[in-house]
């Protein structure tokens, strides 16, 4: 079919004079939309009205999703790198917009697994293809500055929640005039949320379409003006040789990345799953807080747009200073943060707010650089791929971050009568999970030589791969952009 035949990879290649910078928007187009995932909890309480349920049934939707997008990211990379990020893209959007339409089978029908299936399960496939389909194509077009381009992309993913929370609010008033969007309490008919999803499905998958389409890999040995690949060598901890997926899992290095990025998940994720009773909690006076629920809304959506933020001017400052002292930061100044809120949060509402905003911009940083940190390490042949193995971290985090932070909270009182003291045991958890992550960011080493693909003569095609149904080598991929021709072994071993 002419439709699915330019989804192949020979259509996906740039022409002369093809502008890099239409790259990050396409991305835009795929993260903005799966970032809604971070916005489920607008009509968590509807959906709770609608099927008679408890709090954990229908946050199971969302646990569901989460978990998918890391195994489908983990399972599905090395097939993203074959077949491109047109493909790839394409697959997301199908995958994400039946999850929202089998969901709204489920919500019409009163058959809550339906729901489980369609959000859940295939809504999360979607989201890990997705989330990792254009990292090594921004990756490939910008050599220069990996971080800003993949900042810019998975920023993206922290701001759909911005878009997405008060756009779902309208749609249910809209398809409900009984609904209040402005009261918190207020929940939205069975027919409303039918409307959403119905809704959401459709206009997603028209939007990720943009990017589908848009969407280009360079052509073989493309490389930005005026850049030279001798830079990116000449940097700490950078290497010009090629790792596989395979062999990346087999490294330390991965290893401790991976929990590098776990801990900083962990630490960040449980703040942000519990923000607004949160901020209620420390300004508690003689059992009634002094923070107002319409406030501690607008925190929440002050922790998103820090998130936000975080993701762009963070991974872009690494692009200066490095992956490995930036993370430094996100994890040392992480500690120091969490012991003051855990310490003197309590003192004054602006100083709250200041030190969660500024552990929020390093939670949404850690995620963008993460993609730069792995180019770095294991180069750009299957970058994708590794970065879907990785993401497993983030599965594991969004189990263990909520858990820790709410069996803390569950030893220390019922909600809505807790102070700021309650929350210290698991503030300071959190430190220590942090140093942790400090310590094995510490330990990370450039990739030994023998996990390497075979090195090339000067001016030979890179590693062997396969994209789509066709052979062909790294180069062809846009390896060459990011100057593995013509090198050698990495110069930092």
């Amino acid at each position: 079919m002419p439709l699915l035949s330019a989804l192949d990879h020979q259509h996906t290649v740039a022409k002369p004079g093809y502008s890099r910078w239409l790259i990050p928007p396409a991305a835009l187009a795929v993260h903005l939309c799966i970032g809604q995932a971070y916005a489920t909890s607008v009509y968590k309480n509807s959906l709770i009205a609608h099927f008679d349920a408890s709090q954990t049934a229908i946050g199971v939707i969302f646990s569901i999703a989460i978990v998918m997008l890391g195994l489908s990211a983990a399972v599905g990379g090395t097939w993203v790198e074959a077949n491109g990020p047109r493909k790839a893209m394409f697959v997301s959007a199908c995958f994400w917009a039946t999850g929202f339409l089998v969901g709204a089978l489920g919500i019409a029908t009163g058959q809550l697994w339906l729901v489980y299936l369609g959000y859940g399960f295939l809504g999360g496939i979607g989201l890990g293809i997705g989330y990792i389909s254009p990292v090594s194509t921004l990756i490939k077009w910008f050599p220069d500055r990996p971080g800003l381009a993949t900042g810019l992309a998975i920023m993206g993913f922290g701001g759909g929640a911005m878009l997405a929370s008060p756009l779902s609010r309208q749609l249910l008033s809209f398809y409900d005039p009984g609904y209040d969007p402005s009261n918190s309490a207020s929940v939205a008919s069975g027919g409303a949320l039918v409307g959403l999803f119905v809704t959401l499905g459709v206009g997603y998958f028209a939007i990720m379409m943009f990017g589908v389409f848009n969407v280009r890999v360079p052509a073989p040995g493309w490389r930005p003006a005026g850049f030279d690949p001798a830079t990116v060598a000449a940097k700490p901890l950078v290497t010009t040789a090629h790792v596989s997926a395979t062999n990346a899992i087999r490294t330390r290095s991965f290893w401790l990345l991976w929990i590098v990025l776990f801990c900083n998940v962990t630490a960040g994720i449980g703040i942000l799953e519990q923000a607004s009773p949160m901020i209620q909690d420390f300004f508690r006076e003689n059992g009634t807080s002094t923070v107002t629920i319409a406030a501690a809304g607008g925190f929440v959506g002050l922790l998103s747009l820090f998130n936000m933020a975080g993701r762009f001017a963070w991974s872009s400052t690494s692009d200066i200073i490095g992956r490995k002292p930036i993370y430094m930061v996100y994890l040392g100044v992480g500690m120091v943060l969490y012991a003051l809120l855990a310490l003197i949060g309590s003192t004054a509402t602006a100083l709250f707010v200041l030190l969660a905003c500024v552990i929020l911009s390093f939670y949404g940083g850690g995620f963008a650089t993460v993609p730069a940190y792995l180019r770095d390490l294991f180069g750009t042949y299957q970058v994708g791929a590794i970065h879907g193995r990785l993401l497993t971290a983030w599965s594991a985090a969004g189990i263990a971050g909520p858990l820790i932070i709410n069996g803390f909270l569950d030893a220390q009182g019922k909600p809505g009568t807790l102070t700021a003291s309650a929350y210290q045991p698991a503030l300071f958890t959190m430190v220590g999970v942090l140093a942790i992550g400090f310590v094995a960011n510490l330990l990370i080493r450039p990739v030994p030589d023998r996990f390497h693909e075979p090195a090339t003569p000067v001016g030979g095609p890179g590693p062997a791969t396969t994209v789509g149904d066709r052979s062909t080598t790294a180069s062809d991929t846009g390896v060459d952009s990011a100057g593995s021709v013509g090198t050698e072994r990495s110069t930092t071993r």
